[in-house]
């Protein structure tokens, strides 16, 4: 797996602790819901043999053997409305607004939004920027005539050369807190071109409110398929989206690595043919 401090190992005399409360409660199936951090629990648990199902939850979309985890669209929803709004002001102030979105250590929130809300600058995780590029792009779109740049960061995107900006890292429990990108970049814009840039930090704002359709006939159907998977004893398997269909798979193949954005992939190469610099 990519990123820092993502494997959880629980000590195995809780792992038995949690069996036993598991028969005590006279329960026949769990059903985990999560992420990459649930599910590596999870299958910890299913290996001291706790009968478990998984369904794949995460804004982030990171997770192996499903192409989408329901909570993404709507994380997506939310950043892309942002968007259409921050165009309105940076277009009347001539500015340059930088907006900040999860996904820790993969770009898919930030790659979505920013396609879907016509950003002018997308960095991701995955595609290490460089401050000349980013330059340039502003500066080209001046000589357009377009006098405001609208850039969106993922929270885990990096300068080449640089790592990770960090808010906070606990030696507990070993998780890093990402976050303070948008401040970094804007600053650094700043001090380049002159020309006055505003930060926008979404935050807890992605994990909120209503979900979208899709979000919800997707949870609905993984629902379905789980209740399914424990009816037929299926346990230690996830429940993964293969567009049309619902499928079960194997938690180890979800939680191997991380899921990242192709970095030659149809996304990446639909954005640069619009256009949208990735700042390298």
């Amino acid at each position: 797996k990519t990123g820092t401090g993502e494997v959880n190992k629980i000590p195995e005399e809780i792992l038995v602790a949690a069996k036993r409360n598991f028969e005590v409660l006279g329960l026949r199936a769990l059903v985990v819901i999560g992420g990459d951090g649930s599910l590596t629990i999870a299958q910890q648990l299913f290996e001291v043999g706790v009968p478990l199902v998984a369904v794949p939850k995460t804004i982030d979309n990171d997770l192996e053997a499903t192409v989408f985890t329901f909570g993404f669209d709507s994380a997506v929803a939310c950043a892309t409305d942002a968007l259409d709004r921050l165009h309105t002001t940076a277009e009347s102030h001539n500015r340059v607004m930088v907006m900040e979105v999860m996904g820790r250590y993969a770009g898919w929130i930030s790659i979505y939004a920013g396609i879907a809300g016509g950003g002018d600058v997308i960095l991701i995780p995955e595609i290490p920027f460089n401050y000349d590029s980013i330059c340039a792009k502003i500066f080209e779109r001046e000589k357009q005539g377009k006098k405001f740049t609208l850039i969106v960061v993922a929270e885990g995107a990096h300068e080449k050369g640089n790592g990770l900006v960090i808010k906070d890292a606990s030696e507990k429990d070993r998780e890093v807190k990402l976050g303070g990108i948008a401040e970094r970049v804007a600053k650094e814009i700043e001090r380049r071109t002159g020309k006055e840039t505003r930060t926008v930090v979404l935050g807890h704002l992605q994990r909120g409110g209503g979900p979208t359709s899709f979000d919800r006939v997707l949870c609905t159907m993984f629902g379905a398929k789980a209740v399914q998977l424990i009816a037929e004893e299926k346990y230690g398997y996830m429940v993964s989206y293969r567009p049309p269909e619902t499928v079960a798979v194997k938690i180890t193949e979800a939680i191997g690595r991380l899921k990242t954005v192709p970095v030659d992939g149809d996304l990446v190469q639909t954005a640069r043919a619009l256009g949208i610099s990735f700042g390298d």
